[in-house]
C-alpha cells in the first residue's frame, strides 16, 4: 500500500510511510519534549528560590542572581510554549522565538551591568569587553525588536487583505 509522503502533499508523490504515522510520532514527541521542560522549569524554579536564601549578602548580590535565574526560568517557559503551541496549532511561531532572544539578551545585559558594579577592582581590558557585550547585546534586542515588528506588521497587513 503506498501513502502520500509530507513531500508528496505538494507533488502527488506517493511513501512508503504514512504521514498520519509520522505525525503521531512527532505530536508525541512534542509532548514529551513539553513535559521534559515543565520539570525543568520546576526544578530551576526551585533552585533559585535555594540561591536566593542562601545567598549573603542579599543585597546586591542575591538580587542580582535572582533576577538573572528568573529570567532563565522564563527562558525556558517561554521554549516550553513554542513547543506547546507548535504542539497544538501545528505552525511555527516566530514571535516566540524573537520573544526569548529578547529575553536572552537582556538578561546577559543585566548580567554584565551587575558585573561590572559588583567588582571592586576592573581592569581597563576587562571594562572595555564588558562594554562591548553589553553594546553588542544591545544591538542584538535592537534587531530583534524590531524584526518581532516586522513580523508583527506583516501577520497584521496578511490578515486585514
Amino acid at each position: 500500500m503506498k501513502y502520500k509522503s509530507v513531500k508528496g502533499l505538494l507533488t502527488n508523490d506517493e511513501s512508503l510511510i504514512p504521514t498520519t504515522f509520522i505525525d503521531k510520532l512527532e505530536d508525541i514527541l512534542h509532548g514529551f519534549l513539553g513535559i521534559v521542560l515543565f520539570i525543568i522549569s520546576i526544578l530551576a524554579a526551585g533552585y533559585t528560590l535555594q540561591r536566593l536564601i542562601e545567598t549573603r549578602p542579599f543585597f546586591p548580590l542575591g538580587m542580582i542572581q535572582g533576577i538573572n535565574d528568573i529570567l532563565f526560568v522564563v527562558i525556558i517557559l517561554e521554549i516550553m510554549r513554542t513547543v506547546i503551541v507548535r504542539f497544538t496549532d501545528g505552525v511555527f511561531q516566530l514571535d516566540n522565538f524573537l520573544i526569548i532572544g529578547v529575553i536572552a539578551a537582556v538578561r546577559h545585559i543585566l548580567t554584565v551591568g551587575a558585573s561590572l558594579t559588583m567588582q571592586e577592582e576592573k581592569s581597563e581590558e576587562y571594562f572595555n569587553r564588558a562594554l562591548t557585550e553589553m553594546g553588542v547585546n544591545t544591538g542584538i534586542v535592537l534587531a530583534l525588536v524590531f524584526s518581532l515588528f516586522l513580523a508583527r506588521s506583516i501577520r497584521k497587513g496578511t490578515n486585514s487583505k
